[in-house]
């Protein structure tokens, strides 16, 4: 992926820490995804891989199990 490519990376709402999710539309087709304190090392996911990433948060599906 390439910056020239990336309009603008928005920075997740919830990040009280230095170390954030980041998001980035790239193309009508693509959507990048990365962690803020390693910007280099980034992800491309096709919209509808995006769109199942974002239900499964909402699910709860990558919550910390309440054990840890």
């Amino acid at each position: 992926m390439t910056a020239e490519r990336v309009t603008a990376w928005r920075r997740s709402t919830k990040c009280e820490s230095g170390s954030c999710v980041e998001v980035a539309e790239l193309d009508l087709e693509n959507v990048g995804l990365r962690n803020s304190n390693i910007p280099e090392l980034s992800i491309s996911l096709g919209v509808e891989s995006w769109r199942e990433f974002v239900a499964g948060v909402r699910a709860g599906e990558f919550d910390r199990p309440a054990s840890l």
